[in-house]
Formats: structure tokens, sequence, C-alpha cells
């Protein structure tokens, strides 16, 4: 009797599944991020850009930020803000790499910002990043440091 064309496709399938690599985990601790604040200079003035602490869920980080325009003041703004990280790039991180990523943000009047960066370690826990973020048709570019929080929530 001849095996069926299934058990071969089904054992060759399990075959490929237990060679294959484990998935990368983001390493235990890394759940929460402190970003120190940054400035960026624009035309005449500067803008400080503070964050919250980031909270991990799944494979993003989120926070609420506060932008200070000095010296226009009214053009200030505060937000939510939300970085994809995913496993594969906290894995980069934890081997020393740079590590690339995308985002959004949404002002106080729910108006999108597009975010993306790079982050780049300098030890197990910290490092240096920059921050893009497109205002309307202003990019602001942000250069600042990040820190794993290893606390409990």
């Amino acid at each position: 009797m001849r095996p069926s064309v299934f058990f071969l496709l089904a054992f060759a399938g399990a075959a490929v599944l237990l060679r294959a690599e484990p998935p990368a985990h983001a390493p235990t601790g890394w759940e929460r991020v402190n970003v120190a604040p940054m400035k960026t200079s624009i035309y005449v003035g500067s803008v400080t850009l503070s964050t919250q602490t980031f909270e991990r869920h799944g494979s993003t980080l989120s926070t609420t930020y506060e932008a200070k325009v000095f010296p226009w003041f009214f053009w200030g703004e505060t937000g939510r803000i939300t970085i994809t990280l995913a496993d594969a790039e906290l894995a980069h991180l934890a081997k020393g790499e740079t590590a690339e990523f995308t985002g959004e943000a949404f002002n106080h009047k729910n108006k999108p910002r597009h975010v993306s960066g790079r982050a780049q370690p300098v030890d197990s826990t910290s490092g240096k990043m920059k921050i893009r973020i497109k205002v309307d048709d202003l990019e602001l570019i942000f250069n600042g440091t990040y820190h794993f929080d290893e606390t409990a929530k």
C-alpha cells in the first residue's frame, strides 16, 4: 500500500517545523522605556519634545507626549504616540545592533503625525535614538537617549 500524498506533505511540513529556529522574543524587563526630553531647532526657535514612560503592548510602545515651541508657545501641542518595535527589532537591540521603527502620533486635535526612527544601543539597557516626526510639510528631527525601565509596573 502506497502512502497518500497528504501523509507525505504532512510529514515534510512537520520536519520543516522541527528544524525551524524558535521565534525571537523580547528580553524580559523591556516592557517600559523611558526617553529623555529632546530638543530640535526650527526657524528662529526650537521645539522640545517630552514623553511619559512608553508601555509595551505586543509589538507597540505607547505613551503621551508634549511638544513645546519656543518662542511661539501657541504652536505647542500634546497628544499620544505609538511606536511599532517588533520582537525581531528588540532582538537586534539585545545583540547591540541598531533597530528601525515606525509609528504614528495624534495631537490633542486628533491630527495625525507620521513617526519613524532608529535606536542604537550603547549597552544592554540604554542607547541613543533619532526620531523623525512629520508635522504638516515640516519634518522635525530629534536626537536623544532611551533607557529600558527594568522596574516592575
